[in-house]
């Protein structure tokens, strides 16, 4: 598994969440991680949540920090629980970042009722795919929420990095554990 930090502003509107989205534009082949920071909203014909669609939420926040993790293989369940993997991940490296305010509640993160994330997991004609945004500023949102600065996380390529780092290194940890067990009968 690979990851790549593209530290050029891209703005995300939910049309990136598409497979081979970090092959065709940064030429990652296979299962990947792509970070990248730049505003997000997301208007209902690109929601894949249809929870929100069927509210009638969008998703807005002028700077986010962003992963868009793919994966090869066509079982949802388990990218939900690779999701669920990243989302405590970036909690886990935020605590080593002295943040320890945070609750996780499913796919998302928050610091009492503020909301630091948003993220979703879907399927794909030949993937799956998971998209995370971590607010960075928490202006001009459509709900209450806390942002990496207000954490004191300055350096948001820095700590994407990290958590892309050890997300992969999970990943590759639960395939080598796969391969030291004899099976019982």
């Amino acid at each position: 598994m690979q990851y790549f930090i593209q530290r050029h502003p891209l703005n995300y509107d939910g049309s990136q969440l598409q497979s081979l989205f970090t092959y065709k534009n940064f030429g990652l082949m296979g299962d990947s991680v792509l970070v990248f920071r730049g505003s997000c909203t997301v208007e209902q014909n690109e929601m894949v949540d249809m929870e929100d669609v069927v509210a009638q939420d969008w998703i807005h926040s002028e700077d986010m920090l962003h992963f868009i993790v793919e994966h090869f293989d066509m079982d949802l369940e388990k990218t939900i629980v690779r999701q669920r993997l990243l989302i405590a991940t970036i909690k886990e490296e935020l605590e080593v970042r002295g943040v320890t305010t945070l609750r996780r509640s499913g796919d998302d993160l928050y610091a009492g009722d503020k909301k630091l994330s948003v993220s979703i997991a879907t399927l794909s004609p030949v993937s799956t795919l998971v998209h995370c945004g971590l607010n960075i500023s928490n202006h001009n949102t459509p709900i209450p929420t806390i942002g990496l600065t207000n954490l004191n996380i300055d350096d948001v390529f820095q700590f994407g990095e990290s958590v892309a780092e050890h997300y992969c290194a999970e990943v590759l940890s639960m395939r080598l554990a796969r391969c030291k067990v004899r099976g019982v009968s």
